[in-house]
């Protein structure tokens, strides 16, 4: 049996080292550093990444998630996800989410959601992102990550397709009307 200075020792060990890398790799690194290297990933992105709880509360926000929405991180950490969603889609959006949290399921893992948003000031934004579930070993949702990243001109281009083609359909109507 070992003793308490020796658990306590071995499971000081347990914590300094974590085996990362391929399944087999044999890479360790200790779980502190793990932490700091997924912090600077997370920071490092491009896209905004949002991390929230099973209430839509935010946990993590990025720097990118403030280049893209304009809060900083002290104003959007432990607020609402109604911050950036329009009031008009809020019912919707939070049916979504509260079906996603209970089923463990959301199509939006492998498609890309594209949707309304509001910045900090108030213009409106067009996003695109998916959506990653948080799982407890149980397999219940504890949480929801969104990688999102602007879409607005995609969004403007294609609005303005639309609009060339409602043009072309009515200047035919009207060239076969004479």
């Amino acid at each position: 049996m070992l003793t308490t200075k020796q658990e306590a020792a071995n499971k000081v060990d347990m914590l300094r080292e974590t085996n990362v890398g391929s399944a087999g790799s044999g890479m360790k690194t200790s779980n502190l550093e793990t932490f700091a290297g997924y912090q600077q990933f997370v920071e490092a992105l491009g896209d905004a990444a949002i991390i929230c709880n099973r209430d839509g509360v935010i946990r993590l926000w990025n720097a990118a998630a403030e280049r893209l929405f304009g809060f900083t991180p002290a104003e959007a950490l432990g607020s609402s996800l109604d911050l950036i969603i329009p009031e008009r889609l809020r019912e919707r959006h939070w049916a979504g989410y509260t079906k996603t949290v209970a089923t463990g399921q959301t199509r939006y893992q492998h498609d890309v959601l594209r949707v309304p948003a509001v910045h900090k000031d108030g213009r409106p934004l067009s996003i695109a992102f998916t959506v990653g579930l948080l799982l407890r070993a149980q397999r219940t949702v504890t949480g929801l990550v969104a990688v999102i990243r602007d879409d607005s001109d995609h969004f403007d281009q294609e609005q303005k397709l639309r609009r060339i083609f409602a043009d072309e359909q009515e200047l035919r109507s009207a060239l076969a009307e004479l």
